[in-house]
């Protein structure tokens, strides 16, 4: 049952006071590696976010209220694959007998945690899809941040160097020991199942001696560690002077805030969950050294760059981007370039369709920037993610001296469809680049390109003079304006006359369906996007295409819909045939991408209203005609 709130809604922007009941609220579960039942998963994230004020605002705008001009509409914002989007949400709460159904505070008067958990569950596909998953997962869509999840005593040696270096970047760290029952505390009184948070690590001088401490935080407010260097009833406090106590900050009460040492740290607490920020979200003024950070968006397509495991003969098809690493850490202590790397599967889930994914790197000998099959036949990777892992993201953090590698993200099995995105955090002034298989010569067959599209389409920098030449003087491409802009790109290629076959009525619902302010024309991100598509479904075609004719036969629509990652049953091909099929029941090259584009926008379209996730959507008559008609 759906309840509107609005009488008792009185306050959105947490105040302290307020984050705390949510923090008290939320850490009832902590974030071992396994996947956590219900929204524990989500609620963990939510409570981490909410003592780092900064990445709270990001997300959620803090200037919204209840007040003069309110109107029932909030809006949140989240990191999807490299990007902020914006999500809008009524004020309308799952309830039962009058009650929050889901995430809500103590306060009866606080709605904001249960809002934002809604706006989750919209960009998510519905409640049901927050029952399962990974804090971390959440923590990247909170932050942006590269998150990964890392067992303590498999930390090196020199653990107060490890943990400097990263809060030094602006890390979060959050930490727990699992081996407890919930709730329930160890004898030294560290709660089991329970996130708490490091935020420091100093050595300390005291008449024994330097001791290593590191500061923990509880975000519940009390119930602190008993052991030596303890607020309470640590005897260790009187052997340091009280302005080594004054220059640490350490408050002698019960707070939620308290020293350990390190050497207990390891012993009392068993996993880590590391968020690295990079430098697009660090705070102005902030004396922490955040990563730069490097994105790439690529795709694993059948037949062509989802050449699948090392094991394999084909492990050299996949996309390969050149690492260049010539700035060592600014620490340093060692002559080695430190970095983080992130390989995302894009839209997996939504899917219902877990790829297993790794990372490998390898040198690259006399500076080549593409490894032949030959090279990859005597070559040892340098580093690579310890196993395949059907997980959103696979994270490896590693240090390699400075020099020339390739990094090669790949699936375990080939030509599997799936789209991914790549982020290399270093230091500044190394860099990672696309490693495109070098041009063959004028008379090999488009098979030998790295990607078929290559050979059909025109270069990224010959696209944007085009939309610049055919956009309005505003800079907008509306549909006659993107008609004789693929008109003049297919025709530059080996697809050239296909663009015969292309209709102003595909054009405008190519931009109808991306547009996303509702105003018919595509800014030129927007366009990128589109540009995006396209190249990824022309290498599909060119690759289903197999007798050249520049049109898919009936029988190659199926596999060829598939390799973009959409399965229809035979109902819908039928449709197909007799809705998108020329005379002789073939698709051309234009249909093709008209095709997809409605498929997969249809498709997303009633994920997004499917809220529950039952498999069924309401929607109102005026929704309806909004759907039916511009598309």
């Amino acid at each position: 049952m759906l309840s509107r709130q609005i009488d008792a809604l009185k306050v959105f922007s947490p105040s302290e006071r307020k984050v705390t009941h949510l923090v008290n609220l939320l850490h009832r579960e902590t974030f071992p590696s396994l996947s956590l039942s219900d929204d524990c998963w989500l609620l963990s994230a939510i409570a981490s976010l909410s003592v780092h004020r900064s990445l709270l605002k990001k997300v959620m705008p803090l200037e919204q209220n209840f007040d003069e001009g309110y109107n029932g509409c909030f809006i949140f914002r989240f990191w999807q694959y490299g990007q902020w989007e914006e999500v809008r949400i009524d004020d309308l709460l799952p309830t039962q007998d009058n009650n929050l159904i889901y995430l809500n505070s103590p306060d009866r008067h606080e709605f904001w945690s249960s809002l934002l958990e809604k706006a989750y569950a919209k960009l998510k596909g519905g409640y049901r899809a927050l029952d399962m998953g990974f804090p971390h997962e959440a923590m990247v869509d909170m932050t942006g941040g590269v998150t990964e999840v890392v067992t303590i005593a498999s930390l090196p040696v020199d653990l107060p160097a490890f943990l400097r270096h990263l809060l030094a970047k602006g890390a979060l760290i959050n930490c727990a020991n699992c081996q407890g029952a919930l709730e329930k505390r160890s004898e030294l009184g560290i709660m089991f199942r329970h996130a708490y948070s490091l935020t420091a690590v100093e050595k300390v001088e005291s008449t024994h001696g330097t001791q290593y401490l590191v500061r923990i935080l509880n975000p519940w407010g009390n119930t602190e560690w008993e052991g030596p260097w303890s607020d309470l009833k640590g005897p260790e406090w009187n052997t340091v002077t009280m302005e080594e106590q004054k220059r640490l900050e350490r408050v002698g009460r019960e707070d939620g805030e308290f020293w350990m040492s390190v050497s207990d740290f390891r012993q009392h607490f068993e996993t880590m969950e590391v968020c690295h920020l990079s430098d697009t979200l660090s705070t102005p003024g902030s004396e922490v050294r955040p990563w730069s950070c490097i994105m790439h968006h690529g795709n694993w397509v059948p037949h062509v760059t989802a050449g699948g495991s090392p094991m394999g003969g084909r492990f050299w098809q996949n996309p390969q981007f050149y690492f260049v690493l010539s700035e060592v850490d600014s620490d340093g202590s060692r002559k080695t370039c430190s970095f983080v790397l992130a390989l995302m599967q894009k839209h997996q889930r939504r899917k219902g369709i877990n790829l297993s994914i790794a990372l490998h790197i390898y040198p690259a000998p006399n500076g080549n920037k593409h490894l032949t099959p030959e090279d990859l036949s005597v070559l040892a990777p340098v580093d690579y993610s310890p196993r395949y892992s059907t997980r959103r993201e696979v994270v490896l953090r590693s240090s390699l001296p400075p020099g020339h590698y390739i990094i090669i993200p790949s699936t375990s099995d080939p030509d599997q469809q799936g789209a991914f995105l790549l982020r290399v955090l270093t230091e500044k002034g190394n860099d990672a680049t696309p490693a495109h298989k070098p041009a063959p010569p004028d008379n090999s067959s488009v098979s030998e390109l790295a990607y078929p599209h290559q050979a059909a389409l025109p270069s990224p920098k010959s696209i944007k003079q085009m939309f610049k030449k055919h956009c309005n003087k505003k800079g907008f491409c509306k549909p006659l304006h993107l008609h004789g802009l693929l008109t003049e790109a297919i025709q530059t290629g080996a697809l050239a006359g296909s663009e015969k076959f292309l209709a102003l009525e595909h054009c405008k619902s190519l931009v109808v369906l991306m547009d996303s302010q509702g105003i018919a024309q595509l800014s030129w991100l927007e366009f990128q996007s589109l540009w995006d598509k396209i190249r990824r479904w022309t290498d599909i075609f060119m690759v289903f295409d197999k007798n050249k004719t520049q049109h898919l036969e009936y029988p190659e629509v199926t596999p060829a819909l598939k390799a973009a990652g959409i399965m229809v049953d035979d109902l819908v091909m039928q449709l197909v045939g007799l809705r998108y099929t020329e005379p002789d029941m073939t698709i051309s090259y234009p249909g093709f991408l008209y095709l997809l584009m409605k498929l997969e926008s249809m498709i997303q379209k009633f994920q997004a209203y499917d809220m529950v996730g039952m498999g069924t959507v309401t929607v109102s008559y005026r929704q309806w005609l909004h759907m039916t008609m511009y598309n």
